[in-house]
């Protein structure tokens, strides 16, 4: 009975992880993505304190900062478009 509890339990784990993953963005190859400098200068009118720039698991351009007002945000970024697929903080 205590194995089922432990089998939920980690169940319950990997789904609250997968739940918290960012957004899928491409599957173009990255000959076709905008170069980082210009995602940078595009991101850096927004959040003008950058923390982190990375490349995310679902092929997205990752920023986390901080905005005009001081307040934290977590930027994703379409590779290729260089438009925001999702805002939000950290």
């Amino acid at each position: 009975m205590r194995l089922r509890y432990f089998f939920i339990g980690l169940t319950a784990a990997f789904m609250s992880t997968a739940a918290q993953a960012g957004p899928e963005c491409t599957q173009e190859p990255r000959s076709a993505w905008m170069p980082a400098d210009k995602v940078l200068a595009k991101a850096t009118q927004e959040v003008p304190k950058l923390k982190l720039f990375k490349v995310t698991d679902g092929n997205c351009f990752e920023i986390y900062g901080w905005g005009q007002a001081g307040e934290k945000l977590e930027i994703y970024y379409h590779p290729v478009t260089g438009e925001v697929v999702k805002r939000g903080s950290w």
